[in-house]
């Protein structure tokens, strides 16, 4: 999962991949809660909600949400990357506020792979004109849109891979969205005897 900046914070009441809060006025709304996401956002209680808020309001620019046309932008510039980089693409979800992928092995380790296509999507919304902090660019220099860090998960077999291109698959439908079909997923078709082999 790739969050947009500002909407996963270190301290998020759903819990984080996060050790450390860098950022000083964040501490006053708690200790980072690493672990994996415990609950959605619509099932956060309105004091958790609050703390949220309260806490996003503290970040230098505000949270990212992003719009139809920006997702667009996002699409194209993944496939350009995926193109160049050789990337295969079994799911993807770009929703306002994170981005699902399934991605195929590659040489590549995961976390190059994802600044890849984030540098990709980057570029492509600021030629696209549609950068959602660009009222916040200074000489030609654009805030980061998407959060520093990813959340990853390794899937080793058939079952584990199909079951996480369904979960990203249906995930639009979750937030009341139609569902996504991009020119640049490919359709999975099983691994070599149905696992991932480690030499």
């Amino acid at each position: 999962m790739l969050p947009m900046y500002g909407v996963w914070l270190p301290n998020d009441p759903r819990g984080t991949w996060c050790d450390v809060i860098w950022k000083w006025e964040l501490l006053r709304y708690g200790q980072p809660r690493r672990g994996p996401e415990r609950k959605a956002l619509m099932e956060l209680t309105p004091e958790e909600l609050r703390q949220r808020e309260a806490a996003q309001q503290e970040l230098q620019y505000p949270p990212v949400t992003l719009t139809g046309l920006q997702a667009q932008s996002i699409a194209d510039g993944f496939a350009e990357t995926a193109r160049k980089s050789n990337y295969t693409i079994w799911a993807c979800a770009i929703l306002p506020q994170h981005v699902h992928l399934v991605l195929a092995r590659h040489t590549y380790k995961v976390e190059q792979m994802a600044n890849l296509l984030k540098g990709g999507a980057t570029k492509r919304i600021i030629h696209d004109g549609r950068h959602p902090l660009a009222q916040h660019a200074s000489d030609n220099l654009y805030p980061r849109m998407w959060a520093e860090k990813r959340w990853k998960v390794y899937l080793d077999s058939d079952e584990q891979i199909q079951n996480a291109i369904h979960y990203v698959d249906q995930n639009p439908e979750e937030e009341g969205k139609p569902r996504q079909h991009w020119a640049f997923v490919t359709p999975f078709g099983g691994l070599p005897g149905g696992h991932v082999t480690y030499h």
